[in-house]
């Protein structure tokens, strides 16, 4: 069909400008005796002919597909035929027979204008070919019997797309418009846009009424047949962007967003239709925290990720790739999950990315240094660890086994093979910890803070709860949902701070990259959310409504949890780095031997293989854990617990 369209347009080329020769050379009268007899006429014409043929063909104008063409199309075309203009110009007193100046330049500027309508016709046509006016139809009609070519499978493909209303008529809506109507197998076509800005309403953008964001917006809606109603508002406020989202899934829409896929590993940089993602239902500003001079610092080097098959430490396997390092080791003691990120990984980049895979605990200390002998990292990203608060509260000899002397091991480790880097990855749950999980990573980031004087630069960064990773609240959520419900809250009352896992993998490298040594980063991750509110919208976001077809019922705080989580210790100072959502905490570190004296009272705890014993221990050695009922019973006075109630 495409080869055919081709041709068919060649041929109507060739007939406009034979029409145009005759008319300008021959018909078309004048006082200069400039008129050319037949002969010579056809001689000039061949002349015109050839470079103005040649010139489209070396600009391979006949190579585009003109239903689908855009501004650039049509400038080759203006290239290609005003180069041709200048040569015949240039070159006219050198021919047997000849004209004047502005005949010739009428001869190629009228050819030029009914080339263009054609195309400009034939597109629209395209373009409208669902509609049912009398004008398009008849066109249709006649573009059919001239050409040959049918849009009627088209046309009945057309009436099964999904009629969607675009929300802002401004660059991104109208290249989501262009995208939509141009691609006949999409499974949407725009019927419409809404804005709020009057100098659109009213006026038509790619043959769509701009419509105002008004009381009567619902019954426009309506009459137009709007089945789903699709975001295009990339640079609108969070504030507003909820308010938006109330608005239009209280008139039933099904609600999409036109950006790009955060949460998706297809990290190809263009714009997609997708269902509101966790990060859009927080309404939360996404930071993007990676720079070419960030990526620059990790390209060329080895890196070695513990814990790479996790959420986070998959998450920075995929950055990492993207930065050009001259290996990447994953390791990690599951083996699924190491495997999955191995075969995206591998499909992504193939043989570009030296790509090595290690399965081993943290715990085997002999294994980990015959890896690190085998791969002489130079950049140690350490997210291995037990995360799983419950778990751990019950589990808490395997927890200081794990966490603490898994990380140790990693840390001496480094200095032995002489590591350039070592990141580690805590939690806002090592802020005054309240469970086992949480008082683990907090002695963590105090043997990394104690590490002075090695070959190797110690850092740790800390953040919240990160959205869609393994054992986060959100997956729970969408299963109790899909099953008919009800939601379980451990308590109403609970608040958490959020980001997405691209955020926190890249937040990691951006610290890592300044890091000094002895620091310990944090985000700041703006205002806490309540889980309450993130169920109630998660449940309204598939289409149902709280407390009628989903119940929320609270369970009781889990041993371990509290109802708010700190992300700075209100003692330590606070400096700002180059990047103005990163700090760096700096409390006093602990000397070598005070560290020693901690791991020792562990090691020794460890033996009696009591949870009783461990935890009190851990306690003693980690000075700000605190029982979790002191806490939960002060929460009200907690400063994050007044920032989420908006107070």
């Amino acid at each position: 069909m495409k080869q055919k369209s081709r041709w068919v347009l060649v041929f109507y080329d060739i007939l406009i400008f034979l029409l145009s020769s005759v008319v300008i050379l021959l018909v078309y009268p004048s006082n200069v005796m400039d008129r050319l007899t037949l002969e010579m006429a056809g001689v000039y014409a061949s002349v015109c002919f050839c470079c103005l043929f040649l010139l489209r063909i070396f600009l391979k104008v006949y190579k585009q597909i003109w239903r689908y063409a855009g501004p650039s199309a049509y400038m080759t075309m203006l290239t290609s035929d005003g180069i041709a203009t200048v040569i015949v110009v240039i070159i006219r007193d050198f021919l047997p027979y000849s004209t004047t100046i502005v005949r010739t330049v009428s001869l190629f500027t009228i050819n030029l204008l009914f080339c263009l309508a054609i195309r400009l016709i034939y597109q629209w046509v395209y373009q409208n070919r669902a509609t049912k006016s009398f004008l398009e139809k008849a066109l249709l009609f006649l573009l059919k019997t001239t050409t040959g070519i049918s849009f009627s499978a088209e046309k009945e493909a057309e009436a099964s797309r999904i009629k969607i209303a675009i929300i802002g008529a401004g660059s991104v809506g109208a290249l989501l418009a262009d995208e939509l109507l141009q691609n006949p197998k999409a499974a949407y076509v725009p019927v419409c846009f809404v804005d709020v800005d009057k100098a659109k309403v009213g006026r038509v953008l790619y043959g769509l009424p701009v419509l105002l964001n008004d009381e009567t917006l619902k019954d426009k809606l309506k009459s137009y047949s709007v089945q789903e109603v699709v975001f295009a508002l990339p640079n609108v406020s969070n504030e507003r962007r909820a308010e938006l989202f109330q608005i239009y899934k209280s008139f039933g829409y099904k609600l999409k967003t036109y950006d790009y896929p955060l949460m998706s590993t297809d990290d190809n940089g263009k714009r997609q239709i997708h269902d509101f993602n966790i990060e859009d239902l927080l309404f939360r500003s996404v930071t993007q925290f990676l720079n070419e001079e960030t990526m620059d610092w990790y390209r060329g080097k080895s890196v070695l990720i513990t814990g790479g098959g996790g959420s986070i430490g998959s998450e920075l396997a995929r950055q990492i790739a993207k930065c050009g390092p001259s290996r990447l080791v994953i390791l990690d003691i599951y083996e699924n999950g190491a495997y999955d990120i191995q075969q995206e990984l591998k499909s992504r980049y193939g043989d570009q990315l030296n790509l090595r895979v290690e399965i081993a605990n943290v715990c085997d200390k002999k294994k980990i240094q015959k890896i690190f002998s085998d791969h002489t990292p130079d950049i140690v990203l350490h997210a291995a660890a037990h995360k799983h608060v419950p778990l751990m509260e019950r589990n808490v000899c395997e927890a200081v086994t794990n966490n603490v002397f898994g990380t140790l091991n990693v840390v001496e480790t480094c200095e032995e093979f002489k590591v350039k880097r070592f990141i580690m990855i805590s939690t806002d749950k090592a802020v005054n910890p309240t469970n086992v999980m949480g008082a683990t990573k907090r002695m963590c980031e105090m043997i990394v803070q104690s590490r002075k004087g090695t070959p190797t630069s110690f850092s740790a960064t800390r953040f919240g709860n990160v959205l869609g990773s393994n054992g986060s609240v959100i997956p729970l959520f969408k299963r109790q949902i899909a099953n008919g419900g009800p939601i379980t809250l451990t308590d109403k009352r609970i608040i958490r701070y959020f980001m997405t896992i691209p955020e926190a993998s890249q937040l990691v490298m951006t610290s890592g990259a300044m890091a000094k040594n002895g620091e310990l980063y944090v985000l700041d991750m703006g205002k806490p959310v309540k889980i309450l509110e993130l169920a109630e919208n998660m449940i309204r976001l598939s289409g149902l409504e709280p407390y009628k077809d989903i119940n929320i019922v609270e369970t009781g705080l889990r041993p371990g949890e509290k109802l708010y989580e700190e992300l700075l210790i209100k003692s330590e100072e606070l400096d700002k780095t180059d990047n103005n959502m990163i700090f760096v905490e700096r409390d006093h570190p602990l000397s070598a031997e005070e560290i020693q004296q901690k791991l020792d009272i562990l090691k020794a705890a460890l033996e009696t293989q009591s949870n009783r014993v461990v935890k009190k221990a851990l306690m003693d050695v980690v000075p700000t854990y605190h029982n979790p009922e002191e806490v939960n019973e002060k929460a009200v006075q907690a400063e994050e617990m007044r920032i989420a109630a908006g107070q």
